[in-house]
């Protein structure tokens, strides 16, 4: 994956080249169509992704509740706090995603601080409104 896509995402933006390398060592890059179930509520989890490209839909209990797009990321809170998913998330359109796998996640969070304070805080507000 290239270090310098990762500046257009929000969590990545303010790292530096050298951090952005490692992170890129960490991650894939994948492309889904429409339709594409990403996460399962209640399923185990496995990955986190952070869209480049593309739309998204949340939904939790069946009810939509967040449309996400570029620069949005999710599957953290499964990873970090609950193992099993905590919601849905159905591309709707075509999307490019970044894809890091559980082991590598808690890897960039241990060696790079400052990801790790931004994702807890993100959980944080996520599960306050689940």
């Amino acid at each position: 994956m290239d270090a310098d896509r990762l500046r257009d995402i929000p969590l990545f933006s303010s790292l530096s080249r050298d951090e952005r390398e490692r992170v890129a060592q960490w991650a894939d890059e994948v492309e889904v169509g429409a339709g594409k179930h990403l996460a399962d509520e209640g399923d185990f989890a496995h990955e986190f992704f952070a869209i480049e490209e593309g739309t998204a839909e949340v939904t939790v209990r069946g009810e939509r509740v967040a449309e996400l797009g570029p620069g949005d990321f999710f599957g953290e809170i499964a990873l970090v706090e609950t193992e099993r998913r905590t919601a849905s998330v159905i591309a709707t359109s075509p999307m490019r995603l970044i894809v890091m796998f559980g082991r590598d996640f808690r890897e960039m969070e241990s060696e790079i601080p400052e990801i790790a304070e931004r994702i807890t805080a993100t959980v944080r507000e996520r599960m306050k409104t689940s």
